[in-house]
């Protein structure tokens, strides 16, 4: 699946289909600017950026109208840079993470993204007790996929088919979380 989904990989400068009926609807969502979604691990050099970059091409592919970022609860200063295996498995695809550098969560991030999405319950309980505002907005992404309380398993420093069964599972909640926050976006929007 992350070959069809990288294969749609473009950049459009256009608004989406999705924001422009909701702003012709009048809907409030659309006038607010995109939905917003952060997803968060532990280093933001395996799982979160995985997480984000599956979401980006995701959401160009199929015209949603939606922003992203990845950040991590416990970011190393001197390991910034994405997994050797997590970007191999990348380049295969055809898509190139060498210029992302790990960033740590801040407040601002918490302040301006709708749905934050924690790839652990330990990452979902850290970001919680950091930044309490967070609270209602704050899920695993297997909880809000709806794979109940099921963590992604951390790749770092693991054989290359671990590497492999995270990406496939990120291909398969990724999509689905996306479409879920849409949908709960626009049905906030009507009046």
């Amino acid at each position: 699946m992350a070959e069809g989904i990288v294969l749609h990989w473009k950049r459009f400068g256009r608004t989406s289909a999705l924001a422009l009926a909701l702003m012709v609807l009048g809907g409030g969502w659309a006038a607010a600017g995109p939905l917003k979604i952060a997803f968060v691990d532990t280093g933001n050099t395996g799982r979160s950026i995985s997480a984000e970059t599956i979401a980006r091409i995701y959401a160009l592919s199929h015209d949603v109208d939606a922003r992203f970022i990845s950040r991590g609860v416990n970011v190393n200063p001197y390991f910034v840079r994405v997994e050797g295996y997590a970007q191999m498995l990348w380049a295969q695809r055809g898509v190139d993470l060498s210029a992302h550098e790990a960033q740590q969560l801040i407040v601002q991030d918490v302040t301006h993204s709708d749905l934050i999405l924690a790839l652990s319950s330990e990452h979902k309980a850290h970001i919680i007790e950091m930044f309490p505002q967070a609270a209602g907005k704050t899920f695993t992404i297997a909880e809000y996929a709806g794979n109940g309380a099921h963590d992604v398993a951390d790749a770092w420093q693991q054989p290359l088919p671990v590497y492999e069964n995270m990406l496939a599972e990120l291909n398969a909640m990724v999509p689905r979380v996306v479409d879920k926050a849409v949908a709960a976006a626009a049905q906030k929007a009507k009046p």
